[in-house]
Formats: structure tokens, sequence, C-alpha cells
């Protein structure tokens, strides 16, 4: 029982088989005395009553990678989702009016919005891009390694779409390749289609060719040439991708427990509730870092141009004391007056300096050392010019205002730290099982990923007593369930900002702590890890921008949250597998997860052997996926971070492989869904509506018990792998050979006619996607290997730190 590797072509496709289951702001903007309301849709009780100041998720255009850099530099706020479009690299951002403004005067393409704020339940739709970089030198002769070609079925309707991914040694621009497909088994070529295929780029690299969205199909085809202006031509056969029949569910199997949106709060009772009704098949795990809270300072401002505003912060939390405050300036009225500050127990009243005319002359500097070097008043609050400007304007008379930390959730959501706890679902809770670790909702606005958490955990548990494969699952692994690992952002997002992506740590300094940027504040947890960070040169968050929302944080691990995790996967050794759930794009991913831009150098990634596992096993999980409702995960949005989507740098699965060995996977739910009407995929955003949302959570749930299911059979695996070295071609005075496995393991071998062992060479990847190498000797040579699948079987039962010989071997003959 095992993932077994299919031995044709396209190389790096696995398959399974035998499984046991069938922005700069005007102060006068800013006011708090004038804010707006969010959509009259939005419930009254999560409506902010601060102005959104019309935030929507835009189009932006760059030309390239550095384009995007250049954002991250900016401090805009990008969505986790972009693809090639004409003129550039299409990215989704996070902008208020102004803030579009701003960026296009700096000469940033910004179109159109694709949802603001009218009703954050709606789709949030994003436009298609193509990547396009410089042209590159020709490098020789134009050689095409096809890579993929493949059909599948998706929403809606089993629709038929192409994808398509092949390599030229010819990088230039000018070089056109293009694909011509038959229309089925002993068709004509070219009855299927044509189109012409779009260059992949990466950090100024050249990848490779693809479509850049699948291609609608009338029919399967079975062959495809590859053809390109450099006269180049290669014919590759088109295997299918997923496509396991849909069966009807056991009778006795239920699913689809959740029916709303659920804030953290909800999260977590759900899985202490599953606690309470499961004790023998549960146990609640309290993670020993508290959050920082649902909690803020209470703010307010005074002023309406920079130079003359000021802005107030209470020391103690709004929720702790910091609402109650209040401060008025006031005009004494008299000539000649000082400026002077009183405080009557939460009450401070400054009295600003008049001249001798009677004519207010404090500037908002003089105020805020005022205010700042009153006992009382320092006692209370601290006070800060704007932004920090000089502060050498004149203020303005204004009355007593409450300072007030604008927090709309309702009083069942807890100010103070939050302890975060996970659900561990198991009959054996000994540590004696292989653990897997399921963990949703790093990004606070990613709503519906923690619902798929849920989901998982009630179709284990009330599916336990009913359903025999269930039952195996339960008993035979060693379940970590953690709904959501930003409870304190989710609270914001789901309450005050939905699209808020961070915690809510303020780790900005006064310049960049007035009331109007509290949506810019906090940490990405998910580049908050030490592996791949920023800190180390790695490319995809910042560590000087305390307002980029990819902000790593002032060092690696500074966050509560990511210690929480690390501290579970070093608290229970025996987890070995992981999914971090997020959203949208329907992306399947794995490590490496993060590169330097220069020369585009990536953390290692994992040995042939491990990338094949990692093949293997998409093609169970999203099959699994596919069975809900027919929704396939492409075959571009499949693979390493770094392969399919961008670089990310201190990711959690990134952490987790590296640092523990853990087999981790990024699900991206919410993929993009196909319009017949238009021929365009639509983007579905971080909140779709419900009724798209609950499909997402129940198609991943999906997913996520498809990893369950793999975990358990490498739980059961005693077979041992077996391997054949094959000729792949003879010249005069050089053969080249490789060596391929019936199932997914590692490769070790010697040419020098020594005993291999674990310190050996290890068979290669040919290249990024390209499947394993092919090694060219130059004489008659005798070679000796072994192979070792990812549970640890090693071929033939040899011992390689033993003395015995039961390796492979065979002679390579060179004429």
């Amino acid at each position: 029982m095992r993932l077994t590797r299919k031995p044709a072509w396209p190389k790096g496709r696995a398959t399974w088989l035998a499984l046991p289951l069938a922005l700069v702001l005007t102060p006068a903007m800013l006011a708090s005395s004038s804010v707006a309301s969010q959509s009259s849709n939005v419930p009254a009780e999560r409506r902010s009553t601060y102005e959104q100041n019309g935030v929507a998720l835009m189009r932006v255009i760059v030309p390239d990678q550095a384009g995007i850099d250049r954002l991250e530099q900016l401090g805009v706020d990008l969505a986790e989702y972009s693809r090639p479009a004409d003129g550039g690299v299409e990215v989704h951002a996070i902008l208020s009016p102004q803030e579009s403004k701003d960026l296009r005067d700096k000469g940033v393409d910004v179109r159109d919005a694709i949802a603001d704020q009218t009703d954050v339940t709606q789709l949030r739709q994003e436009r298609s891009q193509k990547l396009s970089t410089l042209a590159q030198q020709a490098q020789g002769a134009d050689t095409l390694t096809p890579m993929r070609a493949e059909w599948f079925t998706s929403l809606p309707d089993d629709q038929k779409f192409l994808s398509v991914e092949v390599k030229t040694s010819d990088t230039a621009a000018t070089n056109i390749l293009t694909a011509t497909w038959d229309s089925g088994p002993g068709t004509a070529p070219g009855s299927g289609g044509t189109a012409t295929m779009s260059r992949f780029t990466d950090a100024g690299q050249y990848m490779y060719h693809r479509f850049n969205t699948p291609l609608p199909l009338t029919s399967a085809p079975s062959k495809l040439e590859i053809t390109s202006t450099s006269g180049g031509s290669i014919t590759v056969p088109v295997t299918k991708w997923l496509g396991e029949p849909r069966k009807k569910p056991s009778p006795h199997y239920v699913s689809d427990f959740v029916d709303h949106y659920m804030d953290p709060t909800e999260l977590y009772q759900r899985i202490g509730s599953l606690a309470k009704q499961f004790p023998k098949l549960t146990q609640l795990v309290d993670l020993p870092n508290k959050t920082n809270g649902y909690r803020r300072a209470a703010q307010a401002q005074f002023g309406t141009a920079a130079t003359s505003t000021l802005y107030v912060s209470s020391k103690a939390y709004g929720s702790e004391g910091g609402n109650g405050i209040s401060v008025a300036l006031t005009d004494p009225g008299t000539a000649g007056a000082p400026l002077t500050v009183e405080v009557s127990g939460k009450a401070v009243v400054v009295k600003l300096a008049t001249n001798s005319s009677g004519a207010v002359t404090s500037t908002a500097a003089q105020v805020v050392s005022a205010l700042n070097g009153n006992a009382g008043a320092a006692g209370l609050l601290s006070a800060s010019t704007y932004r920090g400007d000089a502060g050498a304007g004149v203020v303005a008379a204004a009355p007593a205002t409450a300072l007030t930390d604008s927090l709309q959730a309702p009083a069942t959501v807890a100010r103070q730290p939050f302890t975060m706890q996970a659900l561990r679902i198991g009959k054996n809770r000994d540590g004696s099982k292989p653990g897997v670790f399921l963990y949703c909702q790093e990004h606070a606005r990613e709503w519906v990923t923690p619902l798929t958490c849920v989901e998982t955990a009630e179709r284990l548990l009330r599916n336990y007593s009913r359903d025999a494969t269930t039952r195996k699952l339960v008993d035979g692994l060693d379940i970590f369930v953690l709904p959501s690992v930003n409870p304190d952002g989710g609270h914001y997002s789901m309450y005050d900002f939905n699209m808020q992506r961070r915690n809510m740590t303020n780790h900005c300094g006064p310049a960049d702590a007035d009331p109007a940027r509290r949506n810019s504040w906090g940490v990405d947890l998910n580049r908050n890890f030490s592996v791949g960070s920023a800190f180390d040169g790695y490319t995809g968050a910042s560590t000087t921008n305390c307002r980029s929302d990819t902000f790593a944080g002032p060092s690696e691990l500074s966050e509560p949250e990511a210690k929480n995790e690390v501290w579970i996967t070093q608290k229970y050794p025996n987890i070995k597998f992981a999914m971090n759930t997020h959203s949208y794009g329907g992306y399947f991913m794995w490590p490496p997860g993060a590169y330097k831009s220069a020369g585009r150098e990536l953390l290692p990634y994992a040995d042939l052997g491990t990338e094949t596992y990692f093949w293997a096993a998409s093609d169970h999980i999203l099959n699994e996926v596919q069975k809900w409702r027919g929704t396939a995960i492409w075959p571009g949005r499949t693979g390493p971070v770094t392969d399919v989507l961008y670089s990310a740098a201190g990711n959690s699965a990134d952490e987790h492989w590296y640092s523990r060995g853990i087999i981790g996977w990024d699900f991206e739910v919410g993929a993009d869904i196909y319009d017949p009407a238009t021929k365009r995929f639509n983007a579905v955003g971080f909140q779709p509506g419900f009724a798209e949302g609950h499909q997402e959570a129940m198609e991943f749930a999906n997913g996520q018990i498809g990893i369950l299911e793999v975990a358990l059979a490498y739980s059961q695996d005693k077979k041992t792998p077996k391997s054949e070295l094959s000729v792949t071609a003879r010249d005069a005075g050089a053969t080249k050979f490789t060596i391929t496995v019936n199932e997914p393991a590692t490769v070790y071998y010697t040419l020098d006619g020594s005993r291999p062992t674990l310190r050996s060479p290890k068979l290669k990847m040919a290249g990024m996607r390209e499947g394993s190498e092919t090694i060219t000797v130059d004489r008659t040579t005798e070679v000796k290997w072994f192979s070792v699948d990812i549970a640890g079987n090693v071929e033939s039962r040899y011992k390689p730190d033993g003395r015995d010989n039961d390796y492979r071997r065979e002679i390579v003959q060179v004429r």
C-alpha cells in the first residue's frame, strides 16, 4: 500500500494506486469626527465606525517580478495571487482611492477595481495577467523539453481543459512556441486546435512556456505537437490529470457541518464542544504562547493640516481603561495666557497659549511636549505629531474628545490575550502513531480556511462509529487541528476591516501609529518563521516597513502565533505531515517556498524521491478535492511554491520541512471558476458569498481527509521499492542511462566500483518539473545502487550501513 509513480511520460507526474479508499492621507480626511460606516449589507455589529476610505481590491499591472518587489517595498497590501497578463504581471492590491492616486503618481499602472467595500461577502474577482521579462540571448540550438501535457475536467459541468508546459533551449523572447493537438485517438493532427504558448519567467529568469490559463476543449486529445519559430519540434502524448470517478458517498457517511462564516471565538468554541462530546477520541492542547489579544490603545486625533495635527494614544488598552479618557484643546479667551495642561480623573484639558492680542499661538509640537511632560497626562496617554512632522503649525481649539480603540466586535469576543488550542484527534494519542498537523487561517482575511479545518474535525469524529474508513484514520493516526492560527487578526477582519491579513501586534513607532493607519499594523505570520526568511535575504517579505502587508516582524519567530506552530511540532515529534490552508486561487504547493532574487537562489529542492512523493500524493489528494463538486486544481498551480506562485520568505511550510523534516503542503482554496459564456476564468476572492465559500470548505475538507489517507498509507507501507536501470542513448564513446523506481524513492549509486551507502551520490532531478536525470559515462562502468522509499523501506532489504552486498548492480557498456 503505497504511492506509485507512473513510468510513462510526462516525467515528474505520479499517481496513487491501491489506496484502501475508493498610503498618504491628509489630516482633514482623517478627522475622527467625520467617519463613514461600511456597507449597510454588513451586519450592524460588524460595521466599523471608522471610514474605510473606499478601500477596494484593485488590479495593478507591473512589468515583472521587480515591479512586485517595488510594490512590497512601498508597503502595498498585495493579495496572495498573481498571474500573467498582457503587458506584464497582474497583481491584486487593497487600496484606498488616495493610495491608488499616489501609486499612479509614481507611475504604477493601477487599473479598475474587482471589488470594493460595498459588500464584503461578494466575489473578490481578479483579472489575469501574463509575466513578461526582458528578452534573453538564444542559448544554442532549439531543443524542446516536454514537462507536462495533460487534459482534465473541472467546473462547470465537467468542462474539459488542456494544460501544457514545455522548455526550450532558445529562451529569446523572439522564439515563439505553438501547440497543436488532435481530438482523440486516431484523429488528424490539428483537429483539436492550436494555440500560441506564453513565456513564463520569474525573478528575471526564463522558466518554461505554458498557457496562461488552461484552454477549454470539446474533446480529449491524445497527442500534441509543439513547434518553435527556431525550428524545434516535438510530439508528446496527452495524459489525463486527476479524474477518478466521483462516487456517491457511503449512506452512513455524514458531512456538511458548517453553515456560516465563523469568527475565531466561534471556531475555538466549536472544537471545545467536540472535545467534550468525544472525550475518548480527543483532547484539547493549550498552546503556551498567548496572543497579544483583540485589543488596541484608545486614540484621538486633532488638526486639519499636517503641521498643526497631533494625536494621542492611551497608555492602557482601550478595553482596560483607555476608552474612558478624554482630551480637550481650549482657547483661554485671554491675552498672554501660557500653555498649560490640567488633569481631572481621566479628563485632560489643554489650555492653549495666546499672544498679546489673544490669538492662540501653541503649535502641535508644543502641545505634544506639554502633554508628554505633564505627569498626570503622561500617566494616561502619550502624544505625537502627525507622521513625524515637525508640528510647527498652530493648533485649533477642539472640544473634549473621547479616546477610543474603535474595535467593533461584540462583547462575546474577549479583548484579553487569546489562548490558542489544538484539537488532538486519535484513538491512541501517545505519540506511537504518525502525526498530522492541519492548521488554518494564518492570514486573517481568509474566512473560508478555518471552516475547512472545522469541517474536517467534525467529519472525523461524527463518522468514527458509522464509517469503517474513518475509523481506520482515527485509529491509525495522531491528528492535530488548529482552526485559526491568527485569532486576533481574524476577529479584526470579521468585525473591523475585512481585508486585514496580519495579526494585531503594532510594531510601528509614533510616525506610523496615528489612528488612520490602524488597518496597517501587524505581522504577516506566514513570513515570521526562521527558515528562508527575509532576515536572511530571501525575497517576499519586508523587515523594515512595519506597514507592509508582508511585514516579517522585528525578528524571526517574534510572534506568539508563530512560536505556537513551532512548539507543537517540537512537542510532538511524531508529526510527520502538515497542511497549511490558505486562500485564494486554487493551488496545491510544497517546499521550497523562498528564493533570493539575485540569481534566483532557491532553498534546496527535496531530493528526487521526496519530490516524486509530493507529486504522487497530490494525485490522490487533488482527486479527493475534485470529488466534491468537480473542481480541478490546475497542473500549473501544483508544485513547489517557488515554481507556481512566488517567493514567500519565512513561511511555515519551509520552517517545518527544513527544520524538522515534516512533509508539508499548502492549499490555496478558492479555485478560479470558468465562465463558458465569456470563456474566462473568474477569481472568487478571500470572502466569497457563503454559498461559494461553503462549497470551497467542503471540497478542501475532502482534500484534508485525503492527506490523512496519504499519512495512513505511509504508516502501513512495509513493501520495499524495486528499481531498474535503463539505457536512454548510445553514442560513440558515451552511453546515457537513468534509473527508474516503481514508487517514489531516492536512489543512491556509485560509478567507481565502491559499495553504495547513504553517503553516496543521489539520483537528481533533470530540472524543475522534469523527472529523473540522465547520467552519462564515457567508458564501460559497473553501476551499483539501491533505492529507499519515503517510509524508509530499502530495496531488497539491503543494509547500507552494514556489510552485505544485496544492492543492485549492472554493467553499462560503452562502445
